[in-house]
């Protein structure tokens, strides 16, 4: 591998998580939380009349590459749906075990040296786990009221 592991852009994303505090009336939370290593990220979700996430935020208790994971999910989130939210979490996975190809969620690539430590793949996958549910928790329940 010629790109370390922990690179200058992930301790930059790290720093940098944007909607970092829950949100006070969410119409939906998920939390996930990394049995290798204890990382966990909560992600609070309020969405729009077209079941779009329309507000978020985060707690996130993860090392560098799920701080830098979540910053990446938090820029990004706003007006997707769940089945977007699934599809991503979906993709990145099957990218990050080396069976699909790089999902397209601007700025995953920072991820390709973690690729080939499986160890790091639960922390890198919390934030979009956590989100993909949230958001369909809160169409759901949405759906039932």
């Amino acid at each position: 591998m010629n790109a370390p592991l922990y690179n200058a852009e992930i301790l930059r994303l790290a720093a940098s998580i944007p909607h970092h505090e829950r949100l006070a009336h969410a119409a939906a939370s998920a939390e996930t939380r990394s049995p290798v290593c204890g990382s966990r990220v909560t992600v609070d979700v309020g969405i729009d009349a077209d079941g779009r996430v329309s507000e978020v935020g985060l707690l996130v208790r993860a090392c560098a590459l799920g701080q830098a994971s979540a910053a990446l999910l938090a820029t990004h989130i706003l007006g997707k749906t769940p089945a977007q939210l699934a599809a991503a979490r979906d993709a990145l996975t099957a990218w990050l075990t080396r069976e699909g190809d790089l999902p397209d969620w601007p700025g995953l690539a920072v991820f390709d040296p973690a690729r080939d430590y499986t160890a790091r793949h639960p922390s890198i996958r919390l934030a979009f786990e956590a989100a993909a549910d949230a958001a369909a928790q809160a169409v759901e329940a949405r759906s039932h009221a």
